[in-house]
């Protein structure tokens, strides 16, 4: 039987699909509420960046195709293992997976606001949700991509009527009169950079999946800027509508402000549309969260930075001890109440500086690659030689400079940050030399990575006398 493959409405379907999480809504109203309409300059900026960041991993897949650890590989073959383990597994398994469990809380949270009759908790189908969507993922890339395309065009739809409604000012609600510039302040509107960049994070999530799109070299990097550009439009569409509807100082206090958006917009009516979008959106994230990430630890076991039993697939090709290990812990945490606290921007924010490093070290891959295989062949280049990449890595660094406006908080996220980093560094050290067993820095050759994950490298790297496969000469040896 013919192995399904995606197509590019399942690849941009995957896209928005991660990235656009509740939390994504709550933080384009705080954001909004903070300055006003120039926050669309933030937003801008920073879809600019990510774009960037789109750019370059586009030719880091482009020279190293369908690796389903994507920027753990990557990196791999230009940093070595230690680096990489802390951005990965810190920025990635970590972090998303506090931050999903959080996204899932609201689910539960959302179904009850609605009927709040129920006879259940809000946790309760918090955790039954996790458990349909684990089973449905163990299903196959296909059962993904049916739920996945459904859910997250509805929501994208959703957005941008209820984003156009409030632009032109066709609901049925009052507009509002109101300042629609709060600050003109350079400080003010850049130091909220780093709140937007949350907005369009994980678009990379794509890569791990690489393997089941059709014309991958050619759909992933498309993928990648379609979802960020209709993400850009339906978040400026957000902010406008917002200005019309909503008084910038109930925005500021609200706890959910796109519901409090839809319910000044259109009524009752405004407030089941965007509660159903906001389940929706968790359904959407957590749906390719899971995905991904299972694919991300199926690419890191292939590559030794993580156990070999996530490896593992069922008949329908899905790498289930990732599904079930991280969705579990996911359950987990929703079971014992911590997704339920008040600090999710804060667990946001904090996760969003380990993504911004790891996105750092995409950029430097780029540029280790341009020096050390100049004349590789490349499907696709970033245009501009180094500029991009450097660009991107400047702007980022600037955005974790601006994690948070407010300086207190900025130090807390940074101390939160350092402890988690050493405690990532004690393990990348202790997992690259006791199980690895090679150099912390020394970055694997190129077609060795490439060889963990494609058949058609195999027989070079097979010592013929031992059938022993070799990652890198004088440094270890692994049975194929």
């Amino acid at each position: 039987m013919k192995e399904k493959k995606l197509g590019l409405p399942s690849v941009v379907a995957t896209g928005v699909g991660l990235i656009v999480a509740t939390s994504c809504l709550l933080s384009t109203g705080q954001g909004a509420s903070a300055v006003g309409l120039p926050f669309i300059i933030t937003i801008i900026i920073a879809c600019g960046l990510n774009m960037l960041l789109a750019m370059s991993i586009s030719e880091l897949n482009a020279l190293m195709p369908n690796l389903t650890g994507g920027l753990a590989q990557y990196s791999l073959a230009c940093i070595g293992p230690f680096l990489t383990q802390i951005a990965m597994v810190g920025g990635y398994l970590v972090c998303l997976t506090i931050v999903s469990s959080a996204e899932c809380a609201m689910f539960g949270n959302t179904i009850v606001s609605i009927f709040p009759g129920l006879p259940v908790s809000g946790t309760v189908l918090t955790i039954v949700l996790l458990i349909v969507l684990i089973l449905t993922n163990l299903q196959g890339i296909d059962m993904f991509a049916k739920i996945q395309d459904f859910v997250a065009y509805t929501l994208i739809a959703s957005l941008i009527i209820m984003g156009i409604i409030g632009v032109f000012g066709w609901g049925t609600g009052s507009e509002v009169s109101q300042p629609m510039v709060l600050s003109t302040s350079f400080s003010d509107i850049t130091s909220l950079c780093g709140l937007a960049f949350f907005l369009f994070i994980g678009v990379e999530f794509i890569v791990p999946i690489a393997p089941q799109v059709k014309n991958a070299r050619h759909n992933i990097p498309k993928g990648m800027i379609i979802s960020l550009m209709i993400i850009l439009v339906m978040q400026i569409l957000l902010v406008i509508g917002f200005a019309h509807y909503v008084p910038w100082a109930e925005m500021a206090e609200s706890a959910t402000p796109h519901v409090l958006y839809g319910t000044l917009l259109l009524g009752r009516f405004g407030t089941i549309w965007m509660l159903i979008v906001s389940m929706l959106a968790v359904i959407s994230s957590v749906n390719a969260g899971l995905s991904s990430l299972s694919y991300i630890c199926l690419g890191m076991a292939k590559i030794n930075m993580l156990p070999k039993f996530f490896m593992n697939t069922n008949k329908k090709g899905s790498p289930y001890w990732g599904l079930i290990i991280l969705g579990g812990a996911m359950i987990l945490i929703n079971a014992t109440g911590l997704s339920n606290t008040s600090q999710l921007s804060f667990l946001i924010l904090t996760g969003s500086v380990f993504w911004m490093i790891a996105y750092i070290f995409a950029h430097i891959n780029v540029l280790i690659l341009r020096k050390r295989l100049p004349k590789a062949p490349r499907t696709y280049k970033v245009p501009g030689g180094p500029l991009i990449p450097m660009i991107g890595i400047a702007g980022t660094i600037w955005m974790i400079w601006n994690i948070a406006s407010d300086p207190a908080t900025r130090m807390s996220i940074y101390t939160v940050c350092g402890i988690i980093a050493v405690c990532l560094a004690v393990y990348a050290a202790l997992w690259t030399k006791k199980v690895m067993r090679v150099p912390l820095f020394k970055p694997f050759p190129l077609e060795h990575v490439m060889a963990m994950e494609n058949d058609e490298y195999m027989p070079h790297h097979i010592d013929k006398e031992t059938g022993k496969f070799v990652i890198s000469k004088g440094l270890n040896e692994q049975n194929t």
